[in-house]
């Protein structure tokens, strides 16, 4: 029957990359090939997301009167809505670090190094884009804690030279974080983003499938590991650790929900972002009111967009990684940048 079925699929399509990939598909063995599992679950958990998502949209209402309300009626009156809920909220944060993560691991093995340049390009824009999801998604619950740190951060935009104002007023539907906000957010949340970050996720996959995985430079392969199912099965390994981690935070530490917002009261001490955000936060708060002349808030929007772009032309940056050479200083500024994102999200959490 199995063959009967294949085989009246293959009169009808092409199935020669499914089987390619099924059966010939390798990956390079060596010492860091666990590394780069990271990109599958980072994958796994954008489709937790994604069902979660469609779940919580059954009962949600991106309405400045009634999101909170249909919040709370999730978590305390659908059948295991607090779970569903919980699972997202968290979802969420560990699919931005296994991104993160993923990032890290193919900037220190040089993944990035020719032909790979546009893996890499399309990698770091799915970083940002998942960053926008977390953004947007963080209002969505109207509670006190996210109206005023969406203010805080939409703020930082108004910042910007020229077009400032009007990207403020593009974000958030007028002067003021209001029901606007949250219907423009809701938008962009469920709407926008998901069309775009699966767009660029398909040509990150497409240009994977084609270039296959690297190898690090000067580093011994022990052969090569069929993708299925030796490689599949590791993936298998990692997605069930991934869910086990985040049943468990989901269960013991389930998302707060928070206080209903009031609009007219002045924010409460200690508003921070997620910690996804902390670094930008805190450069942001150390910087001096003016600098030469110049607003403190626009040199560390100018220092963070640098630091983007960086991060962003690495491959074209590093010739010695293109021509199959140790580049040690790019080693070395990598160590120190996650040294430095670490230390300073560590502090602003704790102060």
């Amino acid at each position: 029957m199995l063959k009967k079925i294949t085989a009246w699929v293959e009169d009808r399509m092409d199935l020669s990359t499914v089987r390619h990939l099924m059966l010939e598909k390798t990956v390079p063995k060596h010492r860091y090939t666990f590394f780069h599992l990271f990109g599958g679950a980072a994958l796994f958990l954008f489709v937790i997301q994604i069902v979660t998502g469609i779940l919580l949209l059954l009962y949600y209402k991106p309405t400045a009167g009634e999101a909170y309300k249909s919040v709370k009626f999730i978590i305390t009156q659908v059948p295991f809505g607090w779970l569903i809920r919980s699972i997202h909220s968290w979802s969420a944060n560990l699919m931005i670090l296994a991104i993160f993560l993923h990032m890290f691991a193919k900037y220190f093995l040089k993944a990035y190094r020719k032909p790979r340049e546009l893996t890499w390009i399309s990698g770091f824009i799915l970083l940002v884009l998942a960053m926008g999801f977390g953004f947007t998604g963080y209002l969505l619950p109207w509670n006190e804690l996210a109206y005023f740190a969406t203010r805080v951060g939409t703020e930082s935009v108004g910042a910007t030279p020229l077009i400032g104002h009007w990207l403020l007023q593009v974000f958030r539907g007028g002067e003021d974080v209001t029901g606007a906000t949250l219907n423009r957010f809701f938008a962009i949340h469920v709407t926008v983003l998901p069309l775009v970050i699966i767009g660029i996720l398909s040509i990150h996959l497409l240009l994977v499938q084609a270039q296959g995985m690297s190898k690090p430079i000067d580093v011994e392969e022990k052969g090569k590991i069929p993708f299925f199912p030796n490689f599949m099965l590791r993936d298998l390994m990692m997605w069930l650790g991934a869910l086990i981690i985040l049943l468990g935070l989901a269960t013991f530490l389930p998302w707060e929900l928070g206080r209903p917002v009031d609009t007219f009261a002045s924010a409460p001490a200690g508003i921070k972002p997620e910690w996804y955000f902390l670094s930008m936060y805190q450069i942001l708060k150390w910087m001096p009111a003016a600098l030469a002349g110049i607003p403190g808030e626009l040199i560390g929007i100018a220092l963070i967009n640098i630091g983007g772009a960086l991060v962003l032309l690495v491959p074209f940056l590093d010739r010695k990684a293109s021509r199959e050479e140790r580049s040690p200083w790019f080693t070395i500024f990598g160590i120190l940048a996650l040294v430095f994102l670490v230390a300073i999200t560590v502090y602003a959490k704790l102060y």
